[in-house]
């Protein structure tokens, strides 16, 4: 069962979420919050798998709310979902790791797959703004903001962990890295999850900033 802390300050939005997700058995609502500083109360006496969380709320939005809880609680995965498509928003979220970013209207399957995803490791972009994430990915990369990380754990990697950032570069879910390079989908998560570690980065998306940055996307390294 994946836990999930609901984030909106619209209590009509907070009500209607819950009873979409106690609808599915696979999912379980700790609790639902209004503000990004009723989120961060909320961890401490329930931990939840995955974050709802909506942009504009009192007292702390969603995107500072996000940078606190994944320097906090790096395991938590955090699933923006708003009415604003702002290119400001989406890169401030992405920015500070949030692992998906959806916009409100997505059906029910669509959001149950959302959480799915982001609680195996994967991210989630709505499709209508997928093509505005990927050229701030490129935006991000010629800007003078940088993923920062210890260039000597990443002389350790191994030649299918480069294929594999490479494919994160790319936008390729886990899925497609695992048909792609001929890997499990186990074997894709664990690379993954080590890569993370190994470069104390918070989530996937940064990972997939920092391969852009740093041309890894473009680079040949074999089959």
């Amino acid at each position: 069962m994946i836990k999930v802390l609901i984030a909106d300050d619209q209590e009509l939005i907070r009500s209607s979420i819950q009873i979409i997700l106690e609808a599915n058995p696979k999912f379980k609502v700790t609790a639902t919050v209004a503000d990004g500083e009723e989120v961060l109360d909320a961890i401490k006496k329930e931990r939840p798998d995955v974050i709802l969380m909506d942009v504009r709320m009192p007292k702390m939005d969603g995107t500072v709310c996000t940078k606190y809880v994944k320097s906090k609680y790096p395991e938590i995965k955090v699933i923006i979902l708003t009415t604003f498509d702002d290119d400001d928003f989406i890169f401030s979220a992405l920015k500070y790791g949030a692992s998906g970013y959806l916009l409100k209207g997505v059906s029910n399957d669509q959001l149950y797959q959302a959480i799915e995803t982001v609680y195996q490791g994967g991210a989630m972009i709505n499709p209508n703004i997928a093509e505005k994430v990927f050229k701030l990915f490129s935006k991000m990369a010629q800007s003078n903001y940088a993923i920062q990380v210890d260039q000597t754990e990443s002389k350790h990697f191994s030649k299918n962990e480069w294929r594999v950032i490479q494919q994160v570069g790319l936008g390729l879910s886990n899925k497609e890295i695992s048909a792609k390079l001929y890997l499990s989908e186990g074997t894709v998560r664990n690379y993954i999850s080590s890569i993370l570690s190994q470069l104390d980065l918070r989530g996937r998306t940064q990972l997939a900033i920092w391969a852009v940055q740093t041309g890894v996307t473009s680079r040949d390294f074999g089959e």
